[in-house]
C-alpha cells in the first residue's frame, strides 16, 4: 500500500487553470447559471481554507505537507471559476472580490465543507465524501457544453482522484486499525452523516444549468458516490451509517452554521483591514 501521507506528482505539478476566460457570449438565465458555478466555486474556497487549518495540526509532518497540496488544488479550483462567474453574472467582479468582500449570506457553499475541524478522523471522512461526490462532479462535467466548465473540470479531475485515494487510505488504515483507531473513524463517519444530503440537493440554479446542458443535477450524482464510499468503508471494516433524522440544508441559498462566521473572519481580516491593498 502506498504511504498516505505521500503526495501525488499531479498534485504537486501545478499547472494554470483554464478558468478566469471571460464569457463572450449571451448566457442564457446567467443569473442562475452563475450561482451554480458560484456553489461550485464556493465548495472548494471553503474546504480549502479548513484544509489549511491542519498545517502543524496533522498527525506527521507528511500529512501537513499533503494536507496543504489538497487545501491549494481546492484553491486552484475556486480561482479558474471566480473570474468567469464575474463575467457571467455582468458585475466583473474578480477571484479577490469573491473570496474577501463577501459577506456570509453572499456565499453558497454546502455545510459539509464549513464545519469545524475537528480529530484526524473527523477530516478523513469528511474528504473521503468531498473527494467522491467531486470525482463523480468533475466526471459529468467533462461533458459540458461550457468550454470553460469542461477545462477547469479536466484538470480538478485529475486532482480529486488522488484527494479521494489519499482520503480512502487513510480511512482503511484507522478503520482496519487498532481497537481505538476503528471506534473513532466509525464514529467519525457517523458525525459527517447529517452534513451530506445537502450535496445532493437540486437547487433551482443546477435545474437551470443541466437544462442548459452546462451543468449536472446534483441528485443524478448520489449512487454513484454512495458506492464509492461503500466500497472503501467496507473495506475499512466499518459500516456506513444509516440516514440520519435531520440533515443540513439552505447553503446553497445563503444560509449557513455557526462555524461559517468565524472562518471568514479569518480568512477575510486581513484584505478587509487593508481596503485596495495588493501583494
Amino acid at each position: 500500500m502506498d504511504d498516505p501521507a505521500t503526495p501525488a506528482s499531479e498534485s504537486a505539478e501545478r499547472e494554470p487553470l483554464p478558468g478566469a476566460a471571460e464569457n463572450t457570449g449571451d448566457v442564457p438565465d446567467a443569473r442562475a447559471y452563475a450561482g451554480y458555478l458560484l456553489g461550485l466555486a464556493d465548495d472548494a474556497m471553503v474546504y480549502a481554507q479548513r484544509l489549511g487549518e491542519w498545517m502543524t495540526n496533522a498527525p506527521q509532518i507528511e500529512e501537513d505537507m499533503a494536507l496543504g497540496n489538497v487545501a491549494l488544488d481546492l484553491l486552484g479550483q475556486a480561482r479558474g471559476l471566480y473570474p468567469y462567474i464575474g463575467s457571467i453574472d455582468g458585475t466583473g467582479r474578480g477571484e479577490d472580490d469573491y473570496a474577501m468582500l463577501r459577506d456570509e449570506r453572499e456565499w453558497r457553499n454546502v455545510h459539509l465543507v464549513e464545519q469545524e475541524r475537528g480529530d484526524f478522523a473527523d477530516e478523513m471522512a469528511r474528504l473521503l465524501w468531498f473527494s467522491a461526490y467531486q470525482v463523480e462532479l468533475h466526471t459529468a462535467l467533462a461533458g459540458s457544453s461550457d468550454d470553460v466548465v469542461v477545462g477547469v473540470a479536466g484538470k480538478a479531475l485529475k486532482e480529486v482522484r488522488y484527494h479521494l485515494d489519499h482520503a480512502s487510505l487513510w480511512v482503511v488504515r484507522l478503520g482496519d486499525g487498532t481497537e481505538e483507531s476503528h471506534r473513532r473513524m466509525q464514529a467519525a463517519l457517523e458525525r459527517v452523516l447529517p452534513h451530506l444530503a445537502e450535496l445532493f440537493d437540486d437547487d433551482e440554479s443546477s435545474v437551470r444549468a443541466a437544462q442548459l446542458g452546462a451543468g449536472v443535477l446534483p441528485s443524478t450524482l448520489h449512487d454513484a458516490v454512495v458506492a464509492r464510499v461503500t466500497r472503501v468503508v467496507e473495506q475499512a471494516t466499518l459500516t456506513l451509517p444509516d440516514g440520519s433524522r435531520w440533515h443540513s440544508r439552505g447553503g446553497r441559498a445563503g444560509i449557513h452554521s455557526r462555524p461559517m462566521g468565524s472562518l471568514l473572519a479569518e480568512l477575510q481580516h486581513i484584505a478587509r483591514s487593508h481596503p485596495g491593498a495588493t501583494w
